[in-house]
């Protein structure tokens, strides 16, 4: 007997991330409704072969030399240390969704968890063997990626059927990530609870890492947020570094009459409100970093764009008392 098909279920607020307007020869195949009637896709990212690398980081540099704006160069991709460990061509494999509410936008990839992937593949030599937290991981698509270096990453969010979904994708790529000997945990962190476990092994001896991608879209959830990461670092028995990668989302808003960024300037306040911090715990240093990284993922990185709409930011924890 035939099942009746389920329903799809659209809603008047859902936003939709662009990442694969633009793929070239881009196919994508639905696999499954979740548990509130949106589709589920299967999509594919490509690693750029050596050539389409060399052919868009060359492009990158002309367009930054006919910018007003010149931005130096990294450092690592100055001296060319870590290009000897660049990953083998392959693909990556990933369930999410296209369009959702609001408040379900986690379960898309957005352009920036892509620019953050960049960079950690840019630096292999710096996340080898170490323990990583993500927060926020969404689909898991950074989390994956960070375990083809880390030793051991632990993969958090919020929601059932999300950390369901990440499961599967670490399903999807299980063979990059033991051709690599990583290994993945998905936890539930829930950052507007008070209770907090933070059994994380962190007496590594590589140091550990706590990476965000985009997560600071609604005040509420980045007050949780800077909650969460201040406990996390005060758990620390030894210094952290923390990457965050944010898009600024520009909104038309009755308020100003205007078009503004407010979630993202809701974000820069709490930055600065944890760069004052004096617990006599934990000192926190703030840099915003350059995203001159070389681009390893296929997907649509115009340099005018990652400039002014995404920010890649690095915080340093040193615990005072240890």
């Amino acid at each position: 007997v035939l099942q009746p098909t389920p329903a799809i279920v659209f809603q008047h607020d859902s936003v939709l991330s662009d990442v694969h307007m633009f793929l070239p020869n881009a196919r994508h195949r639905m696999t499954r409704l979740n548990n509130v009637g949106q589709p589920v896709f299967i999509s594919k990212f490509k690693f750029l072969s050596n050539a389409e690398k060399q052919g868009r980081n060359d492009e990158a540099k002309r367009e930054n030399s006919d910018s007003e704006t010149h931005l130096p160069r990294a450092k690592d991709d100055e001296e060319g240390s870590d290009r000897n460990e660049e990953p083998c061509p392959c693909s990556l494999f990933f369930q999410n969704i296209w369009f959702a509410p609001f408040f379900f936008s986690s379960r898309q990839v957005w352009r920036g968890a892509l620019v953050l992937a960049d960079f950690i593949l840019s630096k292999p030599l710096m996340f080898k063997g170490a323990t990583v937290v993500e927060l926020g991981a969404g689909s898991g698509l950074t989390s994956i990626i960070m375990a083809t270096l880390a030793k051991r990453v632990y993969c958090t969010d919020v929601g059932e059927d999300l950390l369901g979904m990440c499961q599967r994708n670490i399903t999807l790529n299980e063979h990059m990530i033991e051709r690599a000997g990583g290994d993945v945990k998905v936890r539930l962190l829930d950052w507007l609870r008070s209770d907090l476990c933070t059994a994380t092994g962190t007496d590594e001896k590589h140091g550990i890492f706590i990476f965000v991608s985009p997560v600071c879209y609604d005040d509420e959830l980045t007050d949780g947020f800077f909650r969460t990461l201040y406990r996390l670092c005060n758990n620390f028995a030894h210094a952290c570094n923390i990457f965050i990668s944010i898009e600024k989302r520009f909104n038309f808003t009755l308020r100003q009459m205007d078009v503004s960024c407010d979630a993202y300037n809701h974000f820069q306040h709490c930055l600065s409100q944890l760069e004052d911090v004096e617990d006599g715990q934990c000192s926190y240093a703030v840099e915003q970093l350059p995203c001159t990284f070389p681009q390893f993922l296929q997907y649509e990185r115009i340099d005018h764009l990652v400039r002014n709409t995404l920010g890649l930011y690095l915080i340093s924890n040193l615990p005072l008392l240890c």
